[in-house]
């Protein structure tokens, strides 16, 4: 299947295990130098009506993909969050050894 970041941005992403809509694909997550895509950043949910944590999903965590909806596998305790508004822009940088 291919498919585009247009497209993959427009799609739902729901949690199986809860039910809850975690928002749409806002950011894709790739290893430059083996051009291999590592998972996406969604949204979450807003803690206390103006606080937002952005989660990075990974592939092996994706369940199904259709035509406008992306149903994904998560328990949030043992995910981290991919990005943190609050946090300073070096904690949100990766490593180039993760893709090695």
């Amino acid at each position: 299947m291919e498919l585009s970041y247009n497209e993959l941005r427009k799609k739902e992403v729901v949690n199986t295990l809860d039910g809850k809509k975690l928002g749409r694909v806002c950011d894709l997550v790739f290893c430059y130098p083996e051009n291999r895509i590592l998972g996406f950043v969604v949204p979450g949910s807003r803690a206390f009506g103006f606080k937002r944590e952005e989660y990075f999903i990974d592939l092996k965590n994706i369940v199904k993909i259709g035509e406008d909806v992306i149903l994904v596998n998560i328990g949030f305790k043992g995910q981290r969050p991919a990005v943190k508004t609050n946090a300073p822009a070096s904690e949100c940088r990766r490593s180039f050894e993760e893709c090695e």
